[in-house]
């Protein structure tokens, strides 16, 4: 039978543009649907803006710290309509870059929402058109989530209108206790908001190593950051110019802005899955296997459409693993294993491989060495921070299993040490290697002692 295209994807996030670029660079006619901009959550509406509004936030803390290394100017002002105008320009290009970058690989990018009709068929809404297709890739990525059993939930706003607020509030409530919660705190805290985090559980960053966690914690403390635990929103209504929240605990919280930082779910809504035969988990998950292949034997999906780990990078070497396997005639499976994470807390936080506490329920007992010192650029600055660089490591094999950093620069830090445990290293060979001082990173080859329980 005869289609339209090789491949039509729909999404251009960063999975669904690696893919189709590369496809059609294997010869492959390929059609991308995009409904917004092309470079989905993390170019548009994610990790870059974000990071831009994190190294904001930061220079509010390196002002106080040059205090203590002779500099005696006034703070400037800071002026959040410029920061917004910046980022928005720096998206602008980006997005520019994008769309270039997707015309010379010979992909046809087409300005609409898409919906599946069948296992070969898509809709075009913005064109009222069909187009067929061999195989289609889906790569909508995910959306944030609102706790919509809640009275007045839409009175918040979330990460996706965060980045255009038309002013800085003097006060921010909210909700989450995971990554996007906790950056956000951090940088509207750093920008001179007074914020609440508001947290169902007890403990931050549930999915990381408790250590960091813990320092976490700590760190949200020394930055004025207010932090409720063990409760939940009750009700949230707007009264004489503001916002109250009204928490399961009883506290009544008055704010200029509310938050939801919830979490994300696959963005599956109406696309038309159950009409192509493709399966979705409970939570809207798109199900496939290690090829990315659906329920539908010609349809795939990956990305964070699929919920399985949802970060930029693993999106990217998904669809590279796609397209070298239906186009190059070269079989790729994507290892989930070491694959580094990230967290723009302030200070931040960079973890690779497995917590102790995985690596306890995997392999037993295991072996833990941490660093838990100040840095020496806050020795003069009288900055109280501290730093922590956790190993753990396997008692037999030697095997590092597991790094995990707080502190400046843990990002950083934290890509080369996936090399290693990528490449398997042992304990013995982090030793056997020369520090390189002064540096906070020289703590990865100088621990020696156990940590005893």
């Amino acid at each position: 039978m005869s289609y339209d295209y090789d491949l039509f994807v729909i999404g251009a996030g960063s999975g669904g543009v690696r893919a189709s670029r590369l496809a059609s660079q294997f010869g492959a006619k390929v059609g991308l649907a995009e409904e917004s901009r092309v470079g989905g959550t993390c170019v548009i509406r994610g990790c870059v803006p974000k990071k831009m509004f994190v190294y904001a936030s930061e220079f509010a803390h390196a002002f106080d710290d040059a205090k203590g290394y002779g500099w005696k100017s006034e703070r400037p002002d800071f002026d959040w309509s410029l920061l917004v105008a910046q980022k928005d320009r720096e998206i602008d290009r980006l997005n520019g870059l994008y769309l270039q970058n997707l015309d010379k690989a010979g992909v046809e990018v087409i300005q609409s929402r898409a919906i599946l009709k069948d296992a070969h068929t898509v809709h075009l809404v913005a064109e009222n058109r069909d187009v067929t297709a061999d195989k289609i890739l889906v790569t909508v990525g995910g959306t944030p989530v609102r706790d919509t059993s809640i009275e007045g939930n839409e009175l918040g706003i979330t990460s996706n209108e965060a980045f255009h607020l038309e002013r800085l509030p003097d006060r921010m409530v909210i909700a989450g206790g995971g990554y996007i919660a906790i950056e956000f705190a951090f940088i509207f805290a750093g920008l001179g908001v007074d914020v609440t985090l508001v947290y169902r559980g007890g403990r931050l960053l549930r999915h990381f190593d408790h250590d960091i966690s813990d320092r976490v914690h700590v760190e949200i403390e020394n930055k004025g950051i207010r932090l409720i635990t063990d409760t939940i929103f009750e009700k949230i209504e707007e009264k004489d110019g503001e916002k109250l929240v009204h928490l399961a605990n009883g506290d009544l919280l008055h704010t200029d802005e509310v938050f939801w930082a919830i979490g994300r779910r696959p963005k599956t809504d109406e696309l038309g899955l159950k009409e192509a035969g493709v399966d979705t988990d409970p939570n809207g998950a798109i199900k496939t296997d290690e090829q990315h292949r659906t329920s539908q034997e010609n349809i795939f999906a990956l990305g964070d459409v699929t919920d399985r780990v949802n970060l930029t990078p693993v999106a990217i070497r998904e669809g590279v693993a796609f397209a070298e396997t239906h186009y190059n005639n070269n079989p790729t499976t994507m290892e989930y294993d070491c694959s580094p994470k990230a967290v723009f807390s302030q200070p931040p936080v960079g973890s690779v491989g497995l917590t102790e506490a995985e690596a306890r329920a995997e392999h037993g007992e295991v072996d833990v060495y941490k660093a838990d010192f100040r840095p020496m650029r806050h020795i003069l600055a009288n900055n109280p921070e501290r730093m922590l660089i956790k190993l753990v490591v396997h008692p037999e094999t030697d095997k590092v299993l597991g790094c995990h950093i707080v502190g400046d620069d843990a990002p950083e830090i934290i890509q080369p040490v996936a090399i290693a445990l990528k490449a398997g290293l042992t304990k013995a060979q982090f030793d056997a290697t020369c520090a390189l001082h002064p540096t906070a990173a020289e703590e990865l080859v100088l621990m020696r002692t156990k940590v005893v329980d």
